[in-house]
């Protein structure tokens, strides 16, 4: 196990696991640009290095994530506006970019998940809660439009609830999570971090050029038409044969 530590970010090796975790635990692993930053380069060295095979992603501390940094937000003005477009550039890409890796990821998630950092926590492959989750898109309590984040809660949650969520920033707890569909595992805090170990661990046994195929397809199929979806079905069916053979 290789351990390697950053100002605001933690990378942990349990053999082919990769486990990262947000480290800003006295702001509730805000997202400021640094911390967004070295997550985005993290994630992607994650990718691309041969000795990983699946990732584990976490928070330091009380919570998951909190969202956004607000305090950055006094310099993200109309008359600053490179900068502003920089940072929602920065902030797309890395809310996008865990179902863009070839390698699957599972979120562990406690405390506060809101905002950028309930994107984060969905938009991996799976996801492991505890009891003391609070899930929610609080951003118009703050006159802030959610955004970024409101493509992927409409792609995994029912319209109306979704609505409601970031309309009336309504929270989700552990049961809502998991009766909903949006997390595989609710358990013990002291057992949520080994829980997504183990799940992350069964994803490394599998080939992983059949891994990185299943992944990929497995969103891709997501936005097709069903006579589509089938096509690229059958087109990768033949290719991993191929491939096997």
């Amino acid at each position: 196990m290789t351990t390697e530590e950053t100002t605001v970010l933690l990378s942990e090796d349990h053999g082919p696991v990769r486990v990262i975790r947000l480290n800003r635990p006295e702001k509730h692993n805000a997202l400021n640009t640094e911390l967004t930053t070295a997550l985005l380069d993290e994630l992607l060295a994650a990718d691309t290095a041969s000795s990983v095979r699946a990732v584990v992603l976490a928070g330091e501390g009380r919570s998951f994530c909190a969202g956004a940094d607000i305090t950055e937000f006094a310099d993200l003005t109309p008359g600053n506006q490179d900068a502003v477009v920089r940072r929602a550039d920065l902030t797309a890409r890395t809310q996008l970019l865990p179902q863009q890796l070839s390698k699957p990821i599972v979120s562990v998630v406690w405390g506060a998940a809101l905002g950028g950092g309930a994107g984060l926590a969905i938009g991996c492959d799976m996801m492991v809660v505890t009891d003391d989750v609070k899930f929610g898109y609080p951003e118009l309590k703050h006159s802030l439009v959610p955004a970024i984040v409101m493509t992927g809660l409409q792609r995994q949650i029912g319209r109306k609830l979704a609505f409601e969520m970031i309309s009336h920033g309504k929270l989700l707890g552990a049961g809502d999570l998991v009766r909903l569909g949006l997390a595989n595992r609710c358990v013990d805090r002291d057992k949520a971090l080994g829980i997504g170990i183990e799940i992350a661990a069964r994803w490394s046994e599998p080939s992983p050029t059949a891994m990185a195929a299943t992944k990929d397809l497995f969103y891709r199929v997501a936005d097709l038409p069903v006579e589509q979806a089938m096509r690229a079905g059958r087109d990768v069916n033949a290719i991993m044969r191929g491939f096997r053979g």
